[in-house]
């Protein structure tokens, strides 16, 4: 599995990049977004490597965030490496935390080959999804919470809504909240 790779661009697309490490050249699918970021010749990429029956695709990053935000959209159903790349050059990873947060579906529906159904389907499965640089600690309490009770056999989006009428400041504290008022 390549998980990264560190050489000279020979031919640089807007979305594909071909990069000599060691005498070999690797085709590299990238965003539009950091596609524009790169500015020299030599590059190191995080690389996600997928493998099908047919053939062997990499995708690469210079953001770990990004990287992230691939990898845990990719694995939605119905959401494939075109569909996700398109997020990464559509929205930087914080702003799509965002739109996640605040369920927007019409922003969402903002990026090609993603339609309403598509949009809602993508927002439900991610609530919740946040990027490392943009976590504060309630939002990571919360989100521990609702991983918590959702292991429990609470639906989502039920989770989702009491949560955000309690008021604790810690996991444990948000977790016997929410349990109260789930079992009323």
């Amino acid at each position: 599995m390549i998980v990264g790779l560190n050489g000279l661009i020979e031919k640089k697309e807007p979305t594909v990049l071909n990069i000599n490490v060691n005498g070999i050249i690797y085709q590299v699918f990238v965003s539009i977004n950091c596609s524009s970021k790169i500015t020299t010749s030599d590059i190191k990429l995080f690389i996600t490597h997928i493998i099908k029956e047919d053939s062997q695709s990499l995708y690469g990053f210079l953001d770990s965030d990004e990287k992230k935000l691939f990898d845990t959209v990719i694995k939605i159903n119905g959401v494939g490496p075109k569909v996700a790349l398109a997020i990464c050059s559509t929205f930087t990873p914080s702003s799509f935390s965002k739109i996640v947060n605040s369920n927007d579906v019409t922003m969402l529906k903002r990026v090609p080959g993603i339609g309403p159904k598509g949009a809602s389907r993508i927002l439900v499965e991610l609530s919740g999804f946040i990027v490392d640089g943009a976590v504060d600690a309630s939002n990571n309490y919360s989100l521990e919470a609702s991983l918590a009770l959702e292991s429990l056999g609470f639906k989502k989006d039920l989770v989702s809504k009491i949560l955000k009428t309690c008021v604790s400041t810690n996991t444990s504290d948000l977790v016997k909240e929410a349990l109260k008022k789930l079992q009323k």
